[in-house]
């Protein structure tokens, strides 16, 4: 492993606080940060891409839920062409309207019964699985949000209970693809119905004080009111994100994977092995780092609304699997040189992305009291007033984070083209959105970060920045 821990008798006079960058936050110099203002637009932090006030939101809303049947029928219908597509729709204006799923009706019984069941099955799992407690970064307001670390086993148990299913043939898991478009319609349905429950939720009875308002009921609804809501114990992130989002992503792959068995006369195509086990992994390592998660910028920036629950409730299902949903019927025939080819890069790029995590989780972990590269690791310390407490931390400027302030970022992209490979040079943007739409969204979130960080370290950000100037890829961005 890059990174060890390394015993010390040194003591430090001030406790090491994580934040949510991909660096830990830290400087030398002190920055004074007040309680937020509840009225202030906090969870839209500024990021690259423009219109965060209530319009772009608002389209945001209109455009992404069809784009989820869109991406679906394309696949399904139109092997993955988009512009035949725009074809149809500029011929047929109603054309959008005419291939969107019912989600009433006997037509969507089945996919309610998927989605209601998969549903309860996680939230069982979630109270009934063992775990440790898990106590994650104080907020401003001195709340200290709990969970119970049981991410692995309810994973592992999920994926054992879907093979056993399939193996006794209990029921027939590639439904799931068949059924596909009918439960992103009828998810469409539940997370916006969720969505205006957290809202509503979030005015009259939010959990924690750490609430907030952007005082925009579109903005509100957008980017949600309650940071750390819970219902009936139930903390609502770990849910949508964690346990419908993520967890579906793997059980999906396996379902869509067993319809190309069914329609390859039993035989699983090498492309779709080759990119169905690399998510695996890369799901596997996600929920190995699942506490680490809960103290991201997701969890403790971004409120619960449309932005982060709709898009883990639907738009995880629909664009995460996009590109397994196209190869399970439309893939290329892979040689055995370009499966192994694929698949090693791919590997090399998750363990990349995991080896960057690890050095910034030890290193918080000891408060750099260990060794990355066989070395003691540099670091700027950084000291920040939160709540009138004063506080410190420490920027990491060895192994990765000294190439660029979200290495991860560039490993994490990379993977995740290495597992849309197997489509090879179809020429479509199809099997590739995923790749397109995770790089600009990391690229803004690296942007929002730096702002972020900025604001709330002040110089020691910008002394940070002036060792580790680049964002994500050194030389470039």
């Amino acid at each position: 492993m890059a990174a060890t821990r390394r015993s010390s008798s040194r003591s430090r006079p001030l406790k090491s606080s994580s934040s949510t960058s991909s660096t830990s936050s830290l400087s030398s110099s002190s920055l004074s940060s007040s309680t937020a203002d509840k009225t202030a637009d906090w969870s839209s932090g500024a990021g690259a891409l423009p219109g965060r006030e209530a319009i772009g939101p608002l389209l945001l809303m209109l455009i992404t839920p069809p784009f989820s049947i869109v991406l679906w029928y394309t696949s399904s219908v139109l092997k993955g062409d988009f512009m035949s597509f725009l074809s149809q729709l500029l011929t047929n204006p109603t054309f959008l309207y005419t291939i969107w799923p019912s989600f009433y009706g006997p037509s969507s019984y089945e996919s309610w019964k998927l989605i209601l069941t998969f549903m309860t099955f996680q939230l069982l799992l979630m109270k009934l699985v063992p775990g440790s407690e898990f106590k994650a970064t104080t907020t401003p307001s001195g709340h200290v949000p709990i969970y119970k670390a049981n991410g692995m086993a309810c994973y592992i148990i999920t994926l054992l209970t879907l093979i056993a299913i399939d193996f006794f043939s209990l029921y027939d898991i590639s439904k799931v693809y068949i059924n596909f478009g009918s439960i992103l319609s009828c998810l469409n349905v539940f997370a916006f119905a969720f969505c205006l429950m957290l809202y509503i939720k979030g005015k009259i009875s939010p959990s924690t004080s750490d609430s907030g308002t952007n005082g925009n009921a579109v903005l509100d609804y957008y980017w949600g009111l309650d940071l750390y809501p819970r219902i009936f114990g139930w903390d609502v992130k770990q849910f949508t994100n964690c346990r419908c989002g993520m967890m579906f992503w793997s059980v999906g792959e396996i379902c869509f994977a067993k319809h190309a068995m069914n329609v390859n006369g039993g035989v699983l195509p090498v492309g779709v092995w080759v990119n169905v086990v690399l998510q695996l992994v890369y799901v596997f390592k996600f929920f190995h780092w699942e506490m680490g998660y809960m103290c991201s910028m997701d969890i403790q920036v971004d409120r619960a609304g449309y932005y982060l629950c709709w898009g883990c409730l639907v738009w995880v299902p629909s664009v995460y699997t996009s590109h397994t949903f196209y190869l399970a019927t439309n893939g290329p025939d892979l040689t055995d040189v370009q499966a192994v080819v694929i698949f090693a890069l791919g590997m090399l790029m998750i363990w990349m992305n995991y080896d960057a995590d690890w050095q910034r989780f030890i290193f918080r972990q000891t408060k750099g009291e260990c060794t990355i590269l066989t070395k003691s690791p540099k670091f700027i310390k950084a000291t920040y007033t939160s709540a009138g407490r004063k506080k410190e931390s420490l920027l990491l400027l060895s192994g990765w984070w000294g190439f660029s302030k979200h290495a991860g970022y560039m490993f994490e992209v990379s993977a995740s083209f290495f597992w849309s490979a197997p489509a090879l040079a179809s020429g479509l943007v199809c099997p590739y959105f995923y790749v397109i739409f995770l790089t600009i969204l990391l690229v803004d979130r690296s942007f929002r970060d730096d702002n972020k960080c900025k604001a709330k370290y002040g110089k020691a950000w910008e002394e940070y920045s002036e060792q580790v100037p680049y964002k994500i890829i050194p030389g470039v961005l």
